[in-house]
């Protein structure tokens, strides 16, 4: 059975990867075990979950925009940072291009809640760290410290104070998240519960865009033009008027 990915030129055929076989997922860049989308031609490969991964996401994470699926980073670098994890990526990403939003397509469906044997609580995705007035903080499991830029899974319940690394917390990938009304699926954001308690309402999120493939590339369009703007202007010169 053939199956055509919007990112590779050739179809692509369901393969049982053998053991000994070393294929790796050109979605998320690690192993790929199972069955797996192959082009042998091109040594291409994606896991299942990568080849079925939707064109965008509503992510709770970011309720501005929808992030939308891209093969490879449009940076200059060829490459981006994930907003969720903190470590490099050069392969496919879920991003908004107008708030600078890149994920690991793996990181974007990271589960809401984990359970870790290092913790006797249930840990649960944070998009921020709590404001501790520039004092480090550091993972309870890899004891190296976290980024507050960075997602993390912390212990709701005050008293425990456990926040660690994502990658520290799982490597589980829950594909289709964010598709519906789960609930499940939310994540809380940072100081949740101190705006409960002051009895503010959040604010709603924008209503989202209809067609956001059209609108991603409507901006990359717009950004192209104002780089090759700016490459005139910056080639022109003004010598020649003085």
């Amino acid at each position: 059975m053939e199956y055509k990915h919007f990112s590779h030129q050739h179809n692509l055929n369901i393969y049982k990867v053998q053991q000994g076989q070393i294929c790796r997922c050109h979605g998320c860049q690690s192993l790929c075990h199972d069955s797996i989308y192959a082009c042998w031609a091109c040594d291409f490969f994606l896991h299942e979950h990568c080849g079925n991964a939707t064109r965008y996401v509503n992510h709770p994470a970011h309720p501005l925009h929808p992030l939308i699926l891209i093969p490879s980073p449009t940076y200059c670098s060829g490459s981006f940072v994930c907003n969720a994890c903190g470590e490099i990526g050069n392969a496919f990403s879920y991003c908004c291009a107008l708030c600078e939003i890149d994920l690991h397509l793996n990181c974007a469906f990271m589960p809401p809640k984990v359970s870790h044997k290092a913790h006797q609580h249930e840990l649960v995705v944070s998009v921020g760290s709590p404001d501790r007035k520039g004092a480090p903080e550091f993972c309870k499991i890899c004891t190296k410290e976290l980024n507050s830029k960075n997602w993390s899974y912390c212990c709701l319940k005050p008293e425990c104070d456990f926040r660690v690394h994502t990658f520290c917390a799982t490597s589980e990938v829950k594909p289709g998240l964010y598709q519906g009304d789960d609930p499940d699926s939310e994540i809380p954001e940072p100081n949740s519960a101190a705006t409960e308690a002051n009895g503010n309402q959040p604010k709603p999120a924008p209503p989202k865009p209809s067609d956001p493939a059209a609108e991603l590339l409507e901006l990359q369009l717009q950004m192209q033009m104002a780089q090759q703007l700016a490459q005139m202007m910056a080639s022109f010169n003004l010598s020649q008027f003085v």
